[in-house]
């Protein structure tokens, strides 16, 4: 498997990396409040981490919910960020037009899971050379995700990554098929468990989406059994109060403890291979 290593001294593929933060930049005041804490939990735990965080989120279910502060406001908080707290930072793309910007301050390129097919969006990304992470798309079978990274890799980049976020199951529901992991790892490339939209309930609240952040745990730990390389996580200091996706996210507590459990869990699953 193809390790991807990152400034800060992060790598990706030798041992758990923790992807975590808001899902959306609500406020530079948020943004710094949670990198302050992942940067201290990065340090209590001994796990490398990666910021997370949209300048925009384009899906949104309604049109009148809040979508972030766009592109150059979002990027220049991920950059304050990377510089302030030394540590990587990804965000979203949605358009080509929006890649060589992000690319000259994150150190991911994470492509959306809706768009994971959007060839000229995989190959724009995988043509500045920085990290890429595909989502799986809701409608994706793990194996099909093959394709998504030949298109990356066919521009010379190979530090490409997967991500599991779970399958449409009906209506308003998703249900994560923890075989995707092996299958997409099996394509030589790092795999991330996003538990955290994993438990989403995509529409389910009418204009919004729902969640059932009381799966979290235990979906992440099937997930680290059965093999990943990197957690997402959505943190939010007050998710009651989140502006997208609070019903999913975890608060400061609640995360630390997930991820000190997961932690355990992948190291001796690790030694005992």
């Amino acid at each position: 498997m193809k390790k991807i290593r990152l400034p800060y001294n992060v790598e990706i593929g030798s041992r758990l990396v923790l992807i975590a933060g808001p899902c959306v930049i609500e406020s530079r005041e948020i943004c710094f409040e949670v990198a302050g804490f992942l940067k201290k939990l990065s340090s209590r735990l001994r796990i490398p981490v990666v910021f997370k965080a949209s300048y925009d989120k384009a899906n949104r279910s309604s049109a009148t919910t809040f979508r972030g502060p766009g592109i150059d406001e979002g990027l220049q908080i991920l950059g304050d960020i990377r510089h302030e707290f030394e540590m990587p930072v990804v965000t979203d793309v949605h358009e080509t037009a929006e890649v060589e910007k992000a690319a000259k301050v994150v150190d991911i390129l994470q492509i959306p899971a809706f768009l994971c097919r959007q060839t000229s969006l995989l190959v724009a990304a995988g043509k500045t050379g920085k990290a890429v992470n595909i989502k799986k798309g809701q409608f994706m079978a793990p194996e099909n995700m093959k394709t998504a990274v030949e298109k990356v890799r066919k521009t010379g980049n190979d530090k490409v990554m997967l991500t599991e976020r779970g399958t449409t199951f009906g209506y308003n529901n998703l249900v994560v098929d923890m075989r995707a992991l092996v299958i997409m790892r099996e394509l030589g490339v790092p795999v991330v468990f996003d538990a955290t939209h994993s438990v989403q309930l995509p529409g389910g609240l009418g204009n919004s989406s729902g969640g059932q952040r009381q799966y979290v745990f235990p979906l992440a730990c099937a997930a680290a059994a059965a093999g990943i390389d990197v957690l997402f996580l959505e943190i939010h200091p007050r998710p009651e109060k989140a502006l997208s996706d609070g019903p999913n996210s975890l608060d400061f507590r609640a995360a630390e403890e997930v991820v000190k459990k997961i932690k355990k869990l992948h190291e001796f699953k690790r030694k005992s291979l």
